[in-house]
């Protein structure tokens, strides 16, 4: 659920007396004068954490992370993981060491081809001591080799990764790649993947992107799965799903590539799974008009296993959903909800977890609009409803959207509150500029990190108008904010919109 990168400044001297050259003048002989030269910064160690608000040993300092090669061997009747990560990257320091966030057992590391000394620190910290000394704004080539049991691998009682009957799912938020890849696990390092497994034979992988290539015989029955995405992708973003997997291949109206799997385990799930997921397209092409262009090379999303996840994310170009969006039919908001997250969450990346209402907000605000489209409800009905299903006294009010705390970030006001918020922004700034906000920011901040208050500033350009009361109360204050209409509510209930069930049943899963 769960950085200011600090590079190393070189000092600036002025040297002592100096050899005099052709055209110098005499005084720069002289004790005190000559040319400035640059002294090499003394190499540190890379920090061991990014410094988040929330979770402050999250990602790494030192070194800017452009590529991710993860070459995997996976067993699903053991639950052994091997293989080899190669990190492309570069240093923004000088560095006499640096860590990776990784929780497998290591066999080797190195460094632009030089062996490195590695020792394992705190609950997920692989420090790796190079054999040379890394300069600021060096290449970095970093290549692990590792193996282990995932599922067997946990930080205080908690594992990751999802161990399934027929394969497993690295799924989760907002740590999940400790499990399966060595990294720097911070949204605010993006990079580009390739990824290829290789399972036995009759067994699917599914993961980020497009394949560049068809499953590959190998020997000994197996076959190698490879996925590639080439947009910035945040660490917790990357996924695998191995099992026993129905894939459906086909083109969105934009020409992207639509990639959609189904566990064969869901059983009688199947239909309303499909229902849902397939329409993934449908949903892409009307955000886009919204929001903005799609910012992904791919669309789709994955119906896992019955004994796998029980909750949705929004894992790049292909959301994964548990089995409890199904169980009583189909569900487009939960698929509104993760594909809004391409936009609020993927694309545009909070800078800090304290941030989380960037991503969550948008998205739960994304289904109310979708049910003002689909005529189920509009989103002053649903705002109505929400606000009146939560009494004055509710410990809901309580938890500020804005800075909900580290082990509230997906608290039900993060959702709820968190639409609520948005839509009385629409009524304060009015439809106009709320909407031409929207695409504003996700063009402003495509592929990057944001903070609330960059958002603030933005809303404040495009209306002109002052909305510091307006953000401290609906997001930073605790208490149930007054809203024009309150005693008309207690007095008439409002009455339940048409998706307010469905979009109560996907909030309930989410905030998992």
């Amino acid at each position: 659920m769960r950085r200011v990168l600090r590079a190393a400044v070189a000092a600036v001297t002025l040297t002592g007396a100096g050899t005099m050259v052709a055209g110098t003048p005499a005084h720069a002989a002289l004790p005190g004068w000559g040319r400035p030269t640059v002294t090499a910064a003394v190499p540190q160690p890379g920090d061991p954490g990014l410094g988040d608000t929330y979770f402050p040993d999250y990602g790494n300092g030192g070194y800017d992370v452009e590529h991710y090669d993860v070459r995997l061997r996976y067993d699903p009747g053991t639950d052994r993981l091997s293989g080899t990560t190669t990190i492309l990257a570069r240093a923004t320091q000088d560095l006499s060491r640096f860590n990776l966030d990784f929780l497998l057992d290591v066999e080797s590391v190195r460094v632009n081809g030089w062996a490195a000394t590695t020792r394992t620190e705190g609950a997920h910290e692989l420090v790796v001591t190079p054999s040379r000394t890394i300069t600021k704004g060096q290449d970095l080539t970093i290549v692990v080799r590792y193996a282990g049991v995932p599922s067997e691998t946990e930080v205080g009682g908690y594992t990751g990764w999802t161990r399934t009957d027929d394969g497993a799912l690295a799924v989760n938020e907002p740590e999940s790649a400790w499990w399966w890849f060595p990294s720097n696990d911070h949204p605010l390092d993006k990079a580009t993947y390739d990824v290829s497994v290789s399972v036995p034979t009759g067994v699917e992988v599914v993961s980020n992107g497009v394949q560049p290539r068809p499953p590959l015989a190998e020997a000994g029955n197996r076959s190698r799965w490879s996925w590639r995405t080439t947009s910035p992708t945040a660490t917790y973003l990357a996924f695998l799903a191995i099992g026993q997997y129905d894939i459906v291949t086909d083109t969105a109206p934009n020409g992207q590539p639509v990639v959609n799997a189904y566990s064969t385990s869901l059983g009688e799930l199947a239909p309303a799974a499909r229902a849902s997921i397939e329409r993934t397209a449908e949903i892409v092409a009307w955000a886009s008009g919204i929001f903005g262009p799609y910012p992904f090379e791919a669309q789709g999303g994955v119906a896992g296993p019955v004994d796998g996840i029980t909750f949705a994310l929004e894992t790049q170009t292909r959301p994964v959903y548990g089995p409890g969006f199904w169980r009583r039919g189909s569900n487009t908001s939960v698929v509104v909800h993760e594909n809004a997250h391409q936009w609020f969450g993927d694309s545009v990346s909070v800078a800090r977890w304290q941030d989380i209402w960037l991503n969550e907000g948008f998205a739960s605000y994304a289904e109310w609009l979708w049910s003002e489209e689909q005529g189920e409800g509009t989103a002053q009905e649903l705002f109505d409803f929400t606000y009146a299903s939560y009494p004055e006294d509710s410990e809901f009010w309580q938890v500020p959207p804005g800075d909900p705390g580290a082990g509230r970030i997906f608290d039900d006001a993060v959702y709820d509150r968190g639409a609520m918020a948005l839509h009385q922004l629409r009524l304060a700034v009015g439809d106009d500029a709320f909407f031409e906000i929207l695409p504003a920011w996700t063009a402003a901040h495509r592929h990057g990190n944001a903070t609330i208050a960059q958002f603030q500033a933005l809303a404040e350009r495009i209306s002109g108008l002052d909305l510091t009361d307006f953000f401290t109360t609906w997001l930073f204050t605790a208490g149930r904010p007054d809203v024009p209409g309150s005693a008309a509510r207690k007095a008439a209930p409002p009455v339940e919109p048409k998706s307010w069930a469905k979009i109560r049943e996907a909030h309930r899963l989410l905030a998992h």
